[in-house]
């Protein structure tokens, strides 16, 4: 086989076995071969600070020492069974002790099927078809999900808008779409079809757009007033913004929640997690065949992946991790309000300091339709020069992490202060 040397060599051959030359994740024209600590390198050896980690697992940081040797010393004890196994009862043990909601988890692979096993369980539950979700929340790839995600028409509340081909339209006519931060549209849409909702879910920090105070409680009243469940997507909100997620920043508990990135370390573990009265639906000795969620996956809950978790979630508890985290988020995020105040550039900084992205418009965003008035051609440039100098992210977020060093600010400073040159004009 021809020694591949190069990243363009390495595009070309993914381009042969891969649609689009990627995984569907992030853009075809950079494939990464390592990283470590808070750097990352690309096929052709360009290092990297990345404030992508992932796409939020990799709190810690690549390749921490202690979660790799946590690893190490279990793949050869079993890579996983498919039975019931120590290390993942360790794991929901710890979940249990951690979210206020969770009396019980379920574990699956990933984020997306927590949020399909979460529906599908309110929807057991209650005995009602539809669900309200809001403009803009990602919940994963389920026909549910992918309604009015990033939708290509603005069409009038509450119709959802499909994201993908192949959805049947039955889906999408189970499906009421709301605006985020507007407790009296859901109140209006629930005065009129909650007798027929199953659940309201929600990313209680949608993306990077942060709640409006009683936001969050409002929701939890309204979905109580119509015998509603209330899901919290905290798939990238677990453990990230506080130990016990947004259920503990904001002292809201949902009746049912969806986690995943963290809890597996770096590898394929999430969970969902409710009441053992809502949970019972999974257990076929607890209730009717009507009532009965069918459920099993092949990795679900696997001893690598729950290891990796364990200790992740071991180092996070200890003394000072979070307060150093939010120190992190928070240089980062000044960094660029420096910078791009001095120049004049009007924008919003958007999100938490955990999880957060500049926006560039002078108004306020508090919605998906707010969050689209933003510059997206300045926003592609900024992006553009801090990869070229240096700094890996996602186009709509910045992931701090615990790994991040002195160097890698130094890095990151000297980036934005070129990304802010070119937009300034």
């Amino acid at each position: 086989m021809q020694k591949i040397t190069s990243q363009a060599d390495w595009i070309a051959r993914a381009s042969a076995v891969l649609p689009g030359a990627t995984f569907g994740n992030f853009a075809g024209d950079i494939l990464i071969d390592r990283g470590q600590g808070a750097r990352i390198w690309d096929a052709d050896g360009k290092e990297y600070v990345d404030y992508l980690i992932g796409s939020g697992p990799m709190l810690l940081g690549h390749g921490h020492p202690e979660v790799v040797e946590t690893v190490l010393q279990q793949v050869p004890r079993g890579m996983t069974f498919y039975a019931t196994n120590t290390a993942g009862v360790e794991l929901a043990e710890e979940i249990v002790r951690a979210v206020p909601c969770a009396q019980q988890v379920r574990f699956v692979a990933s984020g997306g099927e927590a949020d399909m096993y979460a529906i599908r369980l309110a929807r057991a539950a209650t005995r009602r078809d539809k669900i309200i979700k809001f403009e803009g929340g990602f919940h994963g790839m389920s026909a549910e999900a992918l309604m009015s995600l990033s939708p290509s028409a603005r069409v009038n509340f509450p119709q959802a808008v499909p994201d993908s081909a192949g959805i049947p339209n039955a889906v999408r006519d189970q499906m009421l779409i709301a605006p985020f931060n507007d407790l009296a549209f859901l109140r209006g849409l629930l005065a009129e079809h909650g007798p027929e909702v199953a659940a309201v879910i929600v990313e209680p920090l949608q993306r990077v757009i942060a709640p409006e105070a009683g936001f969050l409680e409002g929701l939890r009243a309204e979905c109580d007033k119509h015998g509603v469940l209330l899901i919290f997507d905290e798939v990238v909100t677990g453990f990230r913004l506080d130990y016990g997620g947004a259920q503990e920043r904001w002292g809201v508990v949902p009746d049912i929640c969806a986690l995943g990135k963290v809890i597996g370390g770096g590898f394929p573990v999430a969970a969902l997690a409710a009441s053992a009265d809502l949970m019972a639906h999974f257990d076929k000795a607890a209730v009717d065949d009507a009532r009965w969620l069918i459920q099993f996956g092949t990795l679900s809950g696997f001893p690598v992946g729950a290891v990796a978790g364990l200790k992740t979630l071991e180092i996070l508890r200890r003394d000072g991790q979070y307060d150093r985290l939010k120190a992190n988020g928070q240089r980062l995020w000044d960094i660029q309000t420096r910078a791009l105040s001095a120049a004049g550039v009007a924008h919003r900084i958007v999100g938490d300091v955990t999880l957060f992205d500049v926006v560039f418009t002078q108004g306020e965003v508090r919605d998906y339709r707010s969050y689209q008035t933003g510059d997206a051609a300045k926003a592609a440039i900024y992006n553009r020069v801090l990869r070229e100098n240096g700094v890996f992210k996602l186009p709509g977020k910045f992931y701090p992490s615990l790994a991040l060093s002195e160097a890698d600010f130094e890095v990151t400073e000297a980036a934005v202060d070129k990304a802010v040159a070119a937009i300034a004009g």
